[in-house]
C-alpha cells in the first residue's frame, strides 16, 4: 500500500513548511526549499527534521 494522494495533498516540509513531493523511486518525500529529502517505511513517511537527508 502506497502513500495516498490525499495524504500527499496536506503534508508538508516540518521544517519550512513548504510543498513536498514523492521522488521517483517513491521511498521518499522531498523538500525542493530546504534541499531535504525525508523517508518512507512502511508506507509511513519519517517527518522528523532530524532525520532528514540532505539532497546533493
Amino acid at each position: 500500500m502506497a502513500i495516498s494522494k490525499e495524504l500527499l495533498d496536506i503534508l508538508a516540509c516540518p521544517k519550512c513548511k513548504g510543498d513536498i513531493y514523492l521522488n521517483e523511486t517513491k521511498d521518499g518525500l522531498i523538500c525542493e526549499n530546504c534541499k531535504l529529502i525525508y523517508r518512507i517505511e512502511d508506507d509511513i513517511p519519517i517527518m522528523l527534521i532530524d532525520e532528514a537527508k540532505k539532497l546533493d
